[in-house]
């Protein structure tokens, strides 16, 4: 690793998706305000170019939270970086009023964010993988005043090292398989479906299956089936059929930047029961009318006497083998937990995601990070690891925090709120670094 180091930064981000995006703007904010000290920050990202589930822009595929919940409204409302901004520039503003519709489809949110991270172009390093963070060489913990990250360049370029004041890691969600299943290409996760998918000639896929009871599992179904009118479409679904997901209002309250509070400081108590009766908010849960959309599917079609969507219920994927072009899978299934075996062309697992977990980016540095009794990390209410006494640098998680800031910890809901918070909390941490040097530095001594 070549030792070429970069100025040093007041925050560096490790990745580079929504969440950090937001917090590129609120940094960006907090500089056109005119404040006295600017907060210097880079951002590195490993793929080569922004994406933000790229493989599930299905067509016509909504978000299903409202616009509103952007990268800044909630934080700003009169930031020129919002959906609303972004509409107007690009001249469909009118257009979507029109609509008469909170919920903007997927790949337009996309756009919005393409058009958000362009913007701030500038502060990004695309292709620049994060292999590590660590102290510097022989430094304490108490008498470092940077962390030292060593990057990778994805494009083959030199390798470097960056120094950071301040690290927010939002790495994002981890890819969960069913257990003993790999992917390869007949073997997908849905992170990766579009991807897959269309490397494939469609008239391959004759029988496809697709296990999960979650929004992306009823969407990848629904797909399948519209695209491969030839095909025999399985849905897997652990549960008794798909669940309908808590869009109500008062259920909705659970995303408001308020409840993060709530769930911080509330007791063990009060968060088990956070999660015993909100978790049909988000959690193997689908859209109403995506139910209903399967439903009326499989319903022409036994009025049409064909059965091309058969529902799997209480099924759960178990093993998979691959014999030459088949693909067996393993399937337990009915309240007598029967195991019988499926052939199809393609398994897509729309298994859900594992939480981040930065403890391999942090090395040796994940020792001076405090736990709870559970083993998990614990974490400030403004997102800041806590760390050994005298820790000078901070490490901020955007992800990974469930246990302590409670639903929307991985969820768009409330970037727009965290990224302001942890700006905030920046900026304070800084400002009392400054009236220590000057203190020091009145008082005749110095930093070392």
């Amino acid at each position: 690793m070549s030792d070429r180091v970069h100025e040093t930064h007041d925050v560096v981000g490790v990745g580079f998706g929504p969440s950090n995006l937001s917090l590129a703007i609120a940094l960006e904010e907090y500089r056109a305000n005119g404040v006295e000290h600017e907060i210097s920050s880079l951002f590195l990202e490993r793929q080569a170019s922004f994406g933000w589930h790229r493989n599930m822009l299905l067509p016509s595929a909504t978000m299903q939270i409202s616009f509103l919940k952007d990268l800044v409204t909630f934080r700003n409302p009169t930031s020129s970086f919002s959906f609303i901004a972004y509409l107007h520039a690009s001249g469909r503003l009118p257009q979507f009023v029109n609509n008469q519709d909170f919920f903007p489809t997927r790949e337009e949110f996309h756009q919005y964010l393409e058009w958000a991270q362009a913007r701030v172009a500038d502060r990004i390093s695309y292709g620049s993988e994060v292999l590590s963070i660590r102290l510097p060489s022989g430094a304490a913990p108490e008498g470092a005043d940077h962390l030292r990250l060593e990057v990778a360049d994805a494009r083959g370029g030199a390798d470097r090292v960056v120094r950071a004041r301040n690290v927010v890691i939002s790495t994002g969600l981890v890819p969960s398989m069913p257990e003993g299943t790999e992917c390869d290409e007949r073997i997908w996760h849905s992170s990766e479906f579009l991807e897959k998918y269309r490397r494939i000639n469609p008239r391959e896929l004759r029988r496809v299956a697709v296990a999960g009871a979650g929004q992306s599992a009823a969407e990848i179904a629904r797909f399948l089936y519209d695209e491969l009118p030839h095909a025999q479409v399985y849905a897997v679904i652990p549960s008794y059929g798909y669940s309908v997901a808590d869009d109500t209002p008062f259920a909705n309250q659970i995303f408001d930047p308020a409840a993060v509070d709530d769930y911080y400081f509330g007791t063990e108590q009060a968060r088990e029961a956070f999660w015993r009766y909100h978790r049909n908010t988000n959690y193997s849960v689908v859209d109403d009318d995506v139910i209903r959309a399967l439903y009326r599917r499989s319903y022409d079609d036994d009025v049409r006497g064909v059965r091309r969507l058969e529902f799997l219920n209480l099924t759960r994927v178990t093993g998979v083998k691959r014999e030459g072009d088949e693909t067996r899978v393993s399937l337990q299934e009915g309240p007598d937990a029967a195991v019988r075996e499926l052939n199809v062309d393609a398994l897509v697992c729309a298994t859900g995601y594992d939480a981040m977990e930065p403890a391999d980016l942090l090395g040796d540095l994940d020792r001076l990070c405090l736990r709870d009794e559970a083993g998990r990390h614990r974490v400030e209410r403004d997102y800041r690891l806590v760390t050994a006494p005298g820790m000078r640098c901070g490490i901020y998680l955007q992800g990974g925090t469930e246990h302590t800031h409670g639903l929307t910890s991985s969820l768009l809901s409330n970037i727009a709120q965290r990224s302001g918070e942890i700006v905030d909390s920046i900026a304070a941490r800084r400002r009392l670094r400054d009236v220590g040097s000057t203190v020091l530095a009145e008082a005749g001594g110095d930093l070392g």
